[in-house]
């Protein structure tokens, strides 16, 4: 069976979700529905590291890719984050080469980075140390998100950083960069994503996107618009609809 790491070097399809509510148990219930990873977001949540390592714990259960989309790209972060056993970081508004370059060094050890060395969960609390360090530089995913206009056009610069995985587009605040904010049809949003994937097809890399709002068709939509690294909405979002949805269904019960 092919690692995640090799999936995304051969543009496969990968499909994950997105935990913004922190809860253990709804965790849980996300990891074993059988998405390949899953995404904990500390930027736009109140989910702090102590509750981070609680959800690791959980999702260690089962055979997914733990990933978090950082509050910032803070090196202190990043490095507390991978210590609790993060596989991987999404990097939040990521707008020139520079600071693609300096995320993807607080995530690799030296000589490829310059990560500071320590014992936490991620190194079995010291007993994997030697494993964890001998192959975390190479297994690590390092994925930045294009965000503002600034960024589309830095976007050649930034994908040829190395050590970067893949791009991720942030269709909101792209869209308020250039002033029409939540309008992700208008055409300068539109061809904005469209030069960040032609440059990512061009170098054959990873190219992602968050589907905000449940729709499975969506995602085929969005695979047959070239992307292959689909986040499908978040835990919030799914208990939200689900619950709507039942409270209409049982609605039209009660009028009878």
């Amino acid at each position: 069976m092919k690692s995640f790491k090799e999936k995304l070097k051969e543009n496969k399809v990968v499909i994950g979700s997105w935990i913004q509510i922190g809860s253990p148990t709804v965790t849980e219930i996300m990891a074993g529905s059988g998405f390949e990873y899953l995404v904990v977001d500390l930027e736009h949540s109140v989910i702090g590291l102590s509750d981070l390592l609680i959800l690791f714990q959980v999702i260690a259960k089962y055979n997914i890719l733990p990933l978090v989309r950082l509050s910032s790209n803070d090196p202190v972060q990043i490095k507390r984050v991978m210590d609790a056993g993060a596989m991987g970081i999404i990097v939040p508004n990521v707008r020139t080469p520079e600071e693609a370059r300096m995320a993807v060094k607080a995530v690799k050890y030296p000589p490829e980075g310059e990560r500071g060395v320590g014992l936490f969960r991620a190194q079995g609390y010291g007993a994997d140390f030697k494993e964890y360090f001998d192959s975390i530089n190479s297994d690590s995913v390092v994925i930045v998100q294009i965000e503002h206009k600034e960024a589309v056009g830095n976007i050649e610069g930034i994908i040829d950083v190395d050590g970067i995985d893949g791009v991720m587009i942030g269709p909101y605040d792209l869209s308020a960069s250039y002033g029409v904010p939540g309008e992700l049809e208008h055409q300068n949003v539109r061809e904005a994503q469209e030069l960040v994937k032609k440059a990512v097809h061009n170098r054959k890399m990873t190219f992602g996107i968050h589907i905000i709002w449940p729709s499975s068709g969506e995602i085929q939509k969005k695979i047959k618009e070239g992307y292959n690294f689909i986040v499908y909405s978040s835990d919030m979002l799914v208990l939200q609809h689900g619950f709507n949805e039942a409270a209409e269904r049982i609605g039209c019960v009660l009028k009878g």
